[in-house]
């Protein structure tokens, strides 16, 4: 979003940004009433989620641990800020997300998460995430670079088949289909570029 609207604003171009702990780049080009956005990441890592904060994650979204796909274990996952990631078994249980957002908000500054990603692997290079974005002020983000720039980081850290890139359908629930491109290097922590 941030490219997008630098390139609205100065023209195309590609914009280096400063955040607290790194060095970013983000890119925007027009075409018409069309604008396309890039992110190079900060440098990824990826751990697991502290003590306690499972549990209290999946009794936000109303989930059981039966809901998790165990292919992909739910992690602490950083490019720039700190995501959770809980990777679900189901379309029907991505599409139902819900929860309070006052309790959403509340657990997320406790964690210290900018974003909790719910995740649907469709195939090794295709998935489909929502971002309970409760630190933000509101239910959903539907389009988060940085969110898929950690997960296309964890995944690589995971060994997982991506092929160099990975897709991300974003916002489809909300009625904000998105689409995000992330190309993985096969340097363990290095930044991702995301496009949309």
């Amino acid at each position: 979003a941030l490219g997008a609207a630098l390139a609205q604003r100065e023209g195309d171009g590609v914009f280096a940004l400063s955040l607290e702990h790194a060095q970013i780049t983000v890119e925007g080009r027009r075409d018409g009433d069309l604008v396309q956005a890039a992110l190079q990441s900060p440098p990824t890592r990826s751990g697991p989620l502290p003590d306690g904060l499972l549990d209290r994650l999946l009794t936000l979204f109303g989930l059981a641990r039966a809901d998790l796909d165990p292919r992909i274990p739910p992690a602490l996952i950083h490019g720039g800020a700190d995501h959770a990631v809980l990777v679900l078994r189901s379309r029907t249980a991505l599409a139902a997300m819900h929860y309070a957002l006052d309790a959403g908000r509340t657990l997320m500054l406790e964690a210290g998460l900018v974003t909790i990603v719910l995740v649907l692997v469709e195939s090794d290079q295709l998935l489909h995430t929502r971002n309970a974005f409760a630190s933000g002020g509101v239910l959903e983000d539907p389009a988060t670079g940085a969110a898929t720039a950690a997960l296309a980081g964890y995944l690589r850290d995971l060994g997982w088949p991506h092929g160099g890139a990975i897709d991300v359908v974003q916002g489809e629930d909300m009625g904000m289909r998105s689409r995000l491109r992330a190309e993985i290097g096969p340097v363990p922590g290095s930044s991702i570029r995301v496009s949309g």
